[in-house]
């Protein structure tokens, strides 16, 4: 963690240096604000930057945190000391209530819906008759009530406050919490499928982004004295804490720092030199930075440097990693069907409108056993799939795992059952590391971080991927990439796996691979359903197909039996398959 945070204690160092050195108050108050933006952009990165999800209505939490600040020392002269936790209380609280029904919403619904926070607050604090609140001045030892007639007081502790955020935001990087949120943004439904509450951390990351805000708002509106409802909901507050993170870069503590320290100097000299002649200065300047980032660096500065350094350091890599990805050769044991009944699906329904997608399907997989689904476009493999393991509550019907139903049960609660999924679709989270997707899968069985790193370790290199571990998921090969997917399933220590079209667009020899691999961790007491097209490799590797066609099952039996039978060559197969058979 000490090692971790060493660039920005050599940042600090340097920057107070500098402060010490400033004179005039106008720069010195312009050094405390660049870090008091800084701290609100970690706070808004702590959920937008993490989850994705942005919110326009950060300013809700700053606002409260000022105005507590200012009317507890002027009603009951509590100091500001004191506000600075009372203010993180407050922010995290509101937090959780704005979340609890805010996150029900999605992409640009979510953001919009943010944004009504500040504004309802600026306008109710505007009708209690707070037009204009200024800190009251203390002349028997102000410090206790953080007041200074040195400005360079301010710089030292914003920077400490800074710091104690930085420490914050590294700390829930390095953890459960931070790959949770990471997870959450770059792909939802797969973070879900690992096992990930992903509504549940939602809720903690607003609300300690809240406290963050609330807490960087009680120390802002010491520094300036004088607070409005403008000042501190209005619409330019949430969009300063968005524009500095997203031009620093979203996702990094890093971010806020570079944006704020960029950013803020210039907005603030020019507001100073021309606001008299160009109002709102300011807002032109983050405007610009917006229109300038989406040009040259859509996620940010600190991510353009950062790829820019790792393509170089990618084309100097030896030649050998390109071929690290080939799975273990080691033999699959022999396996065991056992008469246990692992998954009993009962009479199965789902309509979506008119349309019947699955009807009334039924089967059961017994302990070691891989079984096949198949089926023409649009039979409704998938939708089953999605009924079995939680995306989709069936209409009728029952799914039971190991005696318990699962019928509307969450995606995560389904994994924590023992049911691990892959998709169609790949799903990677492509800005972590191979070894980071799968620790993702790993934290539903991990009691510990120590826990994960082992089942991740344990299954990446069950799937042979174990030498490009380090490599970020987004540069991977399709093969690659469907491994990937089987290890962050597997890592979770499933009883059984969903796998859905895990052999799509591989070639013949890859194909030949990631059978292998899926028939190994079959010998090794995993059962298996596998939705899949290529026929070739479907027979070599299951013991009964189930084939759907129009959402309902036409024929279950052993592969040479399916493949034969004249149901399954009208809906599927085709008359050329057969007499080649």
């Amino acid at each position: 963690m000490v090692r971790s945070l060493a660039p920005f204690f050599a940042f600090a160092a340097a920057y107070l240096a500098a402060a010490l050195f400033v004179t005039n108050s106008y720069y010195q108050l312009i050094m405390t604000l660049v870090l008091v933006w800084a701290c609100f952009g970690l706070s808004w990165n702590m959920l937008s930057g993490y989850t994705g999800l942005v919110s326009f209505g950060h300013a809700a939490f700053f606002g409260l945190g000022a105005f507590a600040t200012v009317l507890a020392q002027v009603y009951w002269g509590v100091s500001p000391w004191i506000m600075l936790a009372v203010s993180a209380l407050l922010g995290a609280l509101a937090g959780v209530l704005i979340g609890l029904p805010t996150f029900r919403l999605r992409g640009h619904y979510f953001a919009l819906s943010m944004l009504a926070y500040p504004l309802a607050m600026l306008y109710v604090f505007q009708w209690l008759g707070y037009p204009e609140v200024t800190v009251p001045r203390v002349f028997d030892r102000p410090w206790l009530y953080m007041q200074f007639d040195d400005g360079r007081v301010y710089t030292v502790i914003a920077l400490a406050m800074l710091a104690a955020v930085v420490a914050i935001s590294r700390r829930v990087e390095r953890t459960r919490f931070g790959m949770a949120l990471i997870a959450i943004k770059q792909n939802e439904a797969a973070a879900e499928a690992a096992g990930i509450d992903t509504f549940a951390w939602k809720l903690r990351a607003i609300a300690l982004s809240g406290a963050i805000a609330g807490a960087v708002g009680s120390f802002y509106a010491v520094v300036i004295l004088v607070i409005t409802p403008q000042s501190v909901f209005g619409m330019l507050v949430s969009a300063q804490a968005l524009t500095v993170t997203m031009f620093g870069g979203t996702g990094t503590v890093w971010g806020p720092i570079i944006g704020a320290a960029f950013l803020i100097p210039i907005a603030e000299v020019l507001h100073a030199e021309l606001g008299s002649y160009l109002p709102g200065i300011q807002g032109v300047v983050y405007g610009l930075a917006i229109i300038g980032l989406i040009v040259l660096a859509p996620e940010g500065m600190y991510w353009k440097a950062r790829d820019f350094l790792r393509a170089r350091r990618s084309a100097e890599a030896p030649a050998a990693e390109a071929a690290a990805a080939a799975p273990p050769a080691s033999p699959a044991a022999a396996r065991t069907i056992s008469d246990e009944v692992v998954l009993d699906v009962r009479n199965v329904s789902k309509r979506f409108g008119g349309l019947k997608a699955v009807g009334r399907v039924s089967f059961q997989v017994r302990r070691g056993m891989i079984l096949g689904i198949i089926g023409p476009n649009g039979a409704g493999k998938t939708t089953l799939f999605n009924l079995l393991n939680g995306f989709l509550a069936p209409d009728t019907g029952e799914v039971v795992f190991r005696g318990e139903n699962l019928v509307g049960q969450k995606p995560n609660r389904v994994c924590r059952a023992g049911i691990g999924r892959t998709f169609q679709i790949m799903r990677p989270f492509k800005r972590m590391s191979v070894h980071d997707n799968v620790k993702v899968g790993a934290y539903v069985r991990a009691a510990s971080e120590a826990e994960a790193e082992a089942l991740a370790t344990h299954a990446v290199a069950a799937v042979g991927l174990d030498a490009i571990a380090q490599r970020p998921a987004g540069g991977l090969t399709t093969k690659e990439l469907r491994l990937l997917e089987l290890a962050r399933a597997l890592a979770g220590q499933p009883e059984l796996l969903l796998l859905d079209e895990t052999l799509a667009g591989l070639g013949s020899q890859e194909a030949a691979e990631v059978v292998g691999v899926i028939r190994r961790l079959a010998g090794e007491g995993v059962t298996v359903v596998i939705i899949e097209h290529t026929m070739q490799a479907m027979v070599q590797l299951v013991d009964r197909f189930l084939v759907l066609d129009h959402g309902e099952v036409i024929m279950e039996g052993a592969p040479q039996a399916v493949t034969r039978d004249s149901r399954v060559i009208e809906a599927y197969l085709g008359k050329k398959w057969v007499a080649n058979a």
